[in-house]
Protein backbone atom coordinates (compact mmCIF):
# COMPACT_ATOMS: atom_id res chain seq x y z
CA UNK A 1 0.00 0.00 0.00
CA UNK A 2 1.70 3.35 -1.22
CA UNK A 3 1.87 6.38 1.30
CA UNK A 4 -0.86 8.11 -0.48
CA UNK A 5 -3.67 5.36 -0.30
CA UNK A 6 -2.57 4.51 3.53
CA UNK A 7 -3.13 8.43 4.35
CA UNK A 8 -6.25 8.17 2.79
CA UNK A 9 -7.58 4.88 3.99
CA UNK A 10 -6.21 5.82 7.84
CA UNK A 11 -8.48 9.18 7.15
CA UNK A 12 -11.56 7.71 6.33
CA UNK A 13 -11.59 4.52 8.67
CA UNK A 14 -11.71 7.19 11.84
CA UNK A 15 -14.30 9.41 9.47
CA UNK A 16 -16.28 5.46 9.59
CA UNK A 17 -15.85 4.80 12.92
CA UNK A 18 -14.20 1.45 11.88
CA UNK A 19 -17.39 0.14 10.34
CA UNK A 20 -17.96 -2.68 8.07
CA UNK A 21 -19.54 -0.79 5.35
CA UNK A 22 -16.38 0.97 5.28
CA UNK A 23 -14.03 -2.28 5.25
CA UNK A 24 -16.54 -3.92 2.71
CA UNK A 25 -15.84 -0.77 0.34
CA UNK A 26 -11.76 -1.22 0.63
CA UNK A 27 -11.97 -4.78 0.00
CA UNK A 28 -14.35 -4.93 -3.25
CA UNK A 29 -12.79 -5.37 -6.43
CA UNK A 30 -16.10 -4.24 -8.62
CA UNK A 31 -15.57 -0.85 -9.80
CA UNK A 32 -19.14 -1.16 -10.51
CA UNK A 33 -20.06 -1.71 -6.82
CA UNK A 34 -17.44 1.74 -6.33
CA UNK A 35 -19.44 3.71 -9.04
CA UNK A 36 -22.53 3.31 -7.51
CA UNK A 37 -21.43 4.30 -4.18
CA UNK A 38 -21.14 7.96 -5.77
CA UNK A 39 -24.53 7.91 -7.27
CA UNK A 40 -26.43 6.13 -4.55
CA UNK A 41 -28.75 8.81 -2.01
CA UNK A 42 -27.69 8.70 0.90
CA UNK A 43 -24.15 7.71 1.37
CA UNK A 44 -21.82 9.35 3.57
CA UNK A 45 -18.99 11.46 2.75
CA UNK A 46 -16.40 9.36 3.60
CA UNK A 47 -17.83 6.85 1.37
CA UNK A 48 -18.14 8.68 -1.59
CA UNK A 49 -14.64 9.69 -1.21
CA UNK A 50 -13.48 6.24 -0.68
CA UNK A 51 -14.90 5.23 -4.01
CA UNK A 52 -14.10 7.74 -6.04
CA UNK A 53 -10.22 7.72 -4.66
CA UNK A 54 -10.71 4.07 -5.67
CA UNK A 55 -12.07 4.13 -9.10
CA UNK A 56 -9.62 7.35 -10.07
CA UNK A 57 -6.94 5.09 -8.81
CA UNK A 58 -7.89 2.39 -11.20
CA UNK A 59 -8.25 4.61 -14.33
CA UNK A 60 -12.38 4.41 -14.17
CA UNK A 61 -13.34 7.81 -15.61
CA UNK A 62 -17.01 7.19 -13.15
CA UNK A 63 -14.96 8.87 -10.28
CA UNK A 64 -14.29 12.07 -12.14
CA UNK A 65 -16.76 14.91 -11.39
CA UNK A 66 -17.04 13.57 -7.53
CA UNK A 67 -12.50 13.57 -7.50
CA UNK A 68 -13.71 17.03 -9.04
CA UNK A 69 -15.52 18.47 -5.97
CA UNK A 70 -13.70 17.04 -3.30
CA UNK A 71 -10.32 19.05 -5.25
CA UNK A 72 -12.24 22.27 -4.27
CA UNK A 73 -12.88 21.00 -0.83
CA UNK A 74 -12.55 23.26 2.28
CA UNK A 75 -10.65 20.35 3.97
CA UNK A 76 -6.59 19.93 2.78
CA UNK A 77 -6.68 16.15 3.04
CA UNK A 78 -9.96 15.91 0.71
CA UNK A 79 -7.96 17.89 -1.70
CA UNK A 80 -4.75 16.20 -1.98
CA UNK A 81 -6.27 12.90 -2.07
CA UNK A 82 -8.19 13.59 -4.94
CA UNK A 83 -5.52 15.50 -6.44
CA UNK A 84 -3.46 12.41 -6.12
CA UNK A 85 -6.54 10.48 -8.04
CA UNK A 86 -6.68 13.14 -10.73
CA UNK A 87 -3.33 12.56 -11.61
CA UNK A 88 -4.03 8.68 -12.12
CA UNK A 89 -7.15 9.17 -13.60
CA UNK A 90 -6.05 10.12 -17.05
CA UNK A 91 -9.02 12.26 -17.85
CA UNK A 92 -8.41 14.45 -20.97
CA UNK A 93 -10.98 17.14 -18.83
CA UNK A 94 -8.48 17.07 -15.70
CA UNK A 95 -6.21 19.48 -16.42
CA UNK A 96 -9.47 22.20 -17.84
CA UNK A 97 -10.88 21.14 -14.41
CA UNK A 98 -7.73 22.42 -12.44
CA UNK A 99 -6.99 25.26 -14.19
CA UNK A 100 -10.47 26.24 -13.16
CA UNK A 101 -10.17 25.60 -10.00
CA UNK A 102 -6.75 27.33 -9.83
CA UNK A 103 -7.52 30.82 -11.33
CA UNK A 104 -11.04 31.03 -9.34
CA UNK A 105 -11.00 34.22 -7.46
CA UNK A 106 -13.31 33.17 -5.26
CA UNK A 107 -12.28 29.90 -4.24
CA UNK A 108 -8.22 30.94 -3.88
CA UNK A 109 -8.54 29.46 -0.56
CA UNK A 110 -8.66 26.02 -1.60
CA UNK A 111 -6.38 26.75 -4.86
CA UNK A 112 -3.48 25.05 -3.38
CA UNK A 113 -3.76 21.74 -4.68
CA UNK A 114 -5.21 22.56 -7.72
CA UNK A 115 -1.97 24.02 -8.49
CA UNK A 116 0.11 21.11 -7.57
CA UNK A 117 -2.07 19.29 -9.60
CA UNK A 118 -1.49 21.37 -12.98
CA UNK A 119 2.34 20.91 -12.40
CA UNK A 120 1.81 16.74 -11.95
CA UNK A 121 -0.21 17.21 -15.51
CA UNK A 122 2.44 19.48 -17.84
CA UNK A 123 -0.78 19.99 -19.86
CA UNK A 124 -1.27 22.43 -22.04
CA UNK A 125 -3.53 24.53 -19.11
CA UNK A 126 -0.95 24.21 -16.74
CA UNK A 127 1.41 27.14 -17.39
CA UNK A 128 -1.19 29.70 -18.32
CA UNK A 129 -3.33 28.71 -15.43
CA UNK A 130 0.03 29.01 -13.01
CA UNK A 131 0.72 32.54 -14.66
CA UNK A 132 -2.84 34.26 -14.03
CA UNK A 133 -2.64 32.72 -10.21
CA UNK A 134 0.26 33.96 -9.54
CA UNK A 135 -0.32 37.41 -11.06
CA UNK A 136 -3.34 37.41 -8.89
CA UNK A 137 -1.28 36.74 -5.70
CA UNK A 138 1.59 39.55 -6.51
CA UNK A 139 -0.85 42.20 -5.06
CA UNK A 140 0.29 44.00 -2.04
CA UNK A 141 -1.13 42.17 0.99
CA UNK A 142 -2.06 38.84 -0.24
CA UNK A 143 -3.16 36.22 1.97
CA UNK A 144 -2.79 33.48 -0.10
CA UNK A 145 1.35 33.18 0.00
CA UNK A 146 1.35 29.60 -0.07
CA UNK A 147 -0.51 29.19 -3.14
CA UNK A 148 1.89 31.96 -4.73
CA UNK A 149 4.90 29.82 -3.86
CA UNK A 150 3.12 26.58 -5.49
CA UNK A 151 2.69 28.84 -8.18
CA UNK A 152 6.24 30.05 -8.70
CA UNK A 153 7.82 26.24 -7.72
CA UNK A 154 5.79 24.93 -10.04
CA UNK A 155 6.59 27.16 -13.00
CA UNK A 156 10.22 26.50 -12.09
CA UNK A 157 9.31 22.83 -12.46
CA UNK A 158 7.31 23.29 -15.99
CA UNK A 159 10.61 25.18 -16.75
CA UNK A 160 8.34 27.02 -19.86
CA UNK A 161 10.23 30.72 -20.89
CA UNK A 162 6.75 32.00 -20.94
CA UNK A 163 6.66 32.40 -17.26
CA UNK A 164 10.02 34.27 -17.18
CA UNK A 165 8.27 37.86 -16.80
CA UNK A 166 5.69 37.15 -13.75
CA UNK A 167 9.05 35.14 -12.07
CA UNK A 168 10.85 37.94 -12.50
CA UNK A 169 7.99 40.21 -10.78
CA UNK A 170 8.05 37.64 -7.94
CA UNK A 171 11.46 38.39 -6.50
CA UNK A 172 10.27 41.91 -5.18
CA UNK A 173 8.23 39.50 -3.08
CA UNK A 174 10.32 38.59 -0.25
CA UNK A 175 8.26 35.30 0.69
CA UNK A 176 8.49 34.09 -2.90
CA UNK A 177 12.04 35.48 -3.51
CA UNK A 178 14.47 32.93 -3.22
CA UNK A 179 11.70 30.57 -5.05
CA UNK A 180 11.49 32.62 -7.59
CA UNK A 181 15.41 32.79 -8.24
CA UNK A 182 15.55 29.24 -7.91
CA UNK A 183 12.94 28.64 -10.88
CA UNK A 184 14.37 31.56 -12.74
CA UNK A 185 17.66 29.49 -12.66
CA UNK A 186 15.35 26.51 -14.26
CA UNK A 187 13.96 28.41 -17.66
CA UNK A 188 15.71 27.82 -20.98
CA UNK A 189 18.48 29.85 -20.92
CA UNK A 190 18.72 32.89 -24.35
CA UNK A 191 15.18 33.15 -24.45
CA UNK A 192 14.73 36.49 -22.71
CA UNK A 193 11.32 38.17 -22.88
CA UNK A 194 10.60 41.71 -22.28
Amino acid sequence: MDEELRSVTERLRQESGGSAAFDALLATGDLDELAEVLSAPGQPLWARELAAFRLGRAGDRRAFESLVLLLNHRDPPRCAGAAHALARLGDPRTARAAAALATNELRVAYALHPVRLLVVLRAPESVPALITTLERRLRPHDPYRRVALACVEGLGALGDDRARRVLTEALAHPALAEAAVYALARLPEGKRTG
